[in-house]
């Protein structure tokens, strides 16, 4: 019966938060059509919305561990689920993702989006669309900001391992930013697909920054161990061991 319960009051969440998204998007619309600041204060409040009514709602509570960053840098965050997204934007102040080009169609998410600089990538043309990014930001058409990339492509579940894909140590060499690794364990409480959210508490965590101009190799090993390791010990401490 309790698994039911949740499973309910689960679906009354997610229906909550893409309502709010409407919601908010509309009552946004006309700062953010003449202003990015207006598109982020949007965004932001969606995210605060989804943090306090998982809480209270299905039970999930959320942490952000370690430093956001202010600055301009590269962020290179494990990729669990939706969650982590909505965390590590509401942590930092101008945050961009590289997203996947058919969520530009997508309402209000897509729109929203463009307008606070994410970047579009066709999936199988990542190395052009990275040559176009890095383009843009030198020629300055791009609003300075955190820009957020999950160097494994996409969600991975608890446990599973996926390798790390170049495509993050390009923008690395390539923009001659530092480099701030993020950890999560989101995906024990908000999974891939489906509908149950579990309670507990889901954490991201901002670790200490790669310094800009290394080697590339050497940073992805890096990178790789220092979001793998802190990813496991952020489930394990949630009680999942990803090992066994």
């Amino acid at each position: 019966m309790s698994h039911a319960v949740q499973w309910v009051r689960s679906l009354i969440f997610v229906i909550n938060i893409y309502a709010m998204m409407g919601i908010i998007g509309i009552l946004f619309f006309p700062w953010a059509v003449v202003s990015r600041r207006g598109a982020q204060a949007a965004c932001h409040s969606w995210c605060r919305w989804v943090r306090w009514t998982a809480g209270w709602m299905v039970g999930l509570h959320t942490e952000v561990r370690g430093t956001p960053p202010t600055d301009e840098v590269l962020i290179a965050a494990k990729h669990q689920s939706f969650l982590d997204i909505v965390l590590i934007f509401g942590a930092v102040p101008a945050g961009k993702f590289i997203m996947k080009r058919e969520l530009m169609w997508a309402p209000v998410i897509g729109q929203y989006a463009l307008k606070i600089g994410c970047v579009p990538v066709d999936r199988g043309k990542r190395s052009l669309a990275i040559k176009k990014m890095v383009s843009d930001v030198g020629k300055g058409r791009q609003e300075p900001g955190q820009l957020i990339i999950y160097p494994q492509g996409t969600r991975i579940a608890p446990g599973v391992k996926a390798p790390y894909k170049v495509g993050t140590g390009v923008l690395y060499d390539e923009l001659g930013q530092d480099c701030v690794p993020v950890a999560a364990n989101v995906g024990l409480f908000w999974p891939r697909k489906g509908i149950m959210r579990k309670p507990g508490t889901a954490i991201v965590e901002f670790l200490p920054r790669i310094p800009a101009g290394q080697d590339r190799r050497q940073f992805m090993r890096e990178l790789e161990a220092k979001v793998e390791t802190a990813s496991t010990a952020l489930m394990q401490e949630a009680g999942f061991d990803p090992e066994s």
